[in-house]
């Protein structure tokens, strides 16, 4: 079943997020390599060509998971979580309806 996994940023957190993001998208790379990826971006504070410029809001990830727990579980060893770049993470079942 999708869930979202929908997590903020701590202000101030671009350093740590730029040093964990390597082992962050390994970590969806293996979830695409598995066909369960749906989607995954950060959620950028402005339009900006450079969104990295003005900083993120968080990030969004809409993936296949077993159960909530296992999402939660899987949610919890974000490195960007361990790296403190997350003060907040919300996960959430999720119907998809389009595109059909």
């Amino acid at each position: 079943m999708p869930f979202v996994i929908l997590a903020t940023d701590a202000p101030g957190s671009m350093d740590a997020r730029a040093a964990a993001r390597p082992a962050h998208l390994e970590r969806l790379e293996r979830l695409q390599g598995e066909g369960r990826l749906h989607l995954a971006g950060p959620l950028p504070i402005a339009e900006h060509p450079d969104a990295a410029a003005a900083g993120y809001h968080g990030s969004l990830i809409v993936a296949d998971f077993a159960s909530l727990d296992d999402a939660r579980q899987w949610a919890a060893a974000d490195p960007y979580r361990e790296a403190g770049v997350y003060t907040d993470v919300q996960i959430y079942p999720f119907k998809a309806v389009f595109p059909r």
